[in-house]
C-alpha cells in the first residue's frame, strides 16, 4: 500500500477491524519510511447488476426504483420504510448469491412479487396490478385466485 505522504510502497498494518456497516475492513497503517500513519479501507469489489428492459436497452440495477414502486404499493398499509428497504436488500443479496449479473425486468418483477407476497398480500396485489399491467377485471381476479 502506497503511503499518501511520501509514496513509499512499504507499510505495516497496526490495526484491522470491520467498519461500522461491516461491509469493509478498516486498516490503520504506518509507513516504514516516513513513519506517518494513515487509514485504508478494504472492500470486496462487487459486479454491477444490469437490468434488461423490454426495449432491449440495458441499465444499471437501481434499488431506489424498486423502493419507490414498493412504497406506492405499501401506502396506507402497516409496513415501515425499513421493512421495504430490507426487502430490497434481500432481493439484491438473492441475486448476488445466485451470481446474477444480468436480469430481465420480468424476472426482477417476479422476484419482487415473490418477496412482497410474504410481507403483505394487499401490497402484493397493488404491485402486481401495475407490474403485470392488468387489462381487465378477469386478469385481476386470476391473480387474486393465486393467493
Amino acid at each position: 500500500m502506497k503511503c499518501p505522504f511520501c509514496i513509499n510502497n512499504e507499510s505495516k498494518v497496526l490495526d484491522s477491524r470491520p467498519n461500522d456497516d461491516k461491509n469493509a475492513i478498516r486498516r490503520r497503517r504506518e509507513c516504514l519510511k516516513c513513519l506517518r500513519r494513515f487509514t485504508t479501507y478494504e472492500k470486496v469489489e462487487e459486479e454491477p447488476i444490469l437490468v434488461l428492459k423490454k426495449s432491449g436497452k440495458k441499465e444499471l440495477f437501481d434499488k431506489n426504483k424498486i423502493i419507490r414502486g414498493l412504497s406506492r404499493a405499501c401506502e396506507k398499509r402497516d409496513i415501515t420504510y425499513v421493512q421495504i428497504e430490507n426487502l430490497v436488500e434481500g432481493i439484491e443479496k438473492q441475486m448476488a448469491n445466485k451470481l446474477i449479473f444480468e436480469i430481465s425486468t420480468e424476472e426482477l418483477g417476479d422476484i419482487v412479487l415473490d418477496n412482497l407476497k410474504e410481507l403483505d398480500e394487499v401490497a402484493y396485489v397493488r404491485f402486481a396490478s401495475v407490474y403485470k399491467d392488468f387489462k381487465d377485471i378477469e386478469a385481476f381476479k386470476r391473480e387474486l385466485s393465486k393467493l
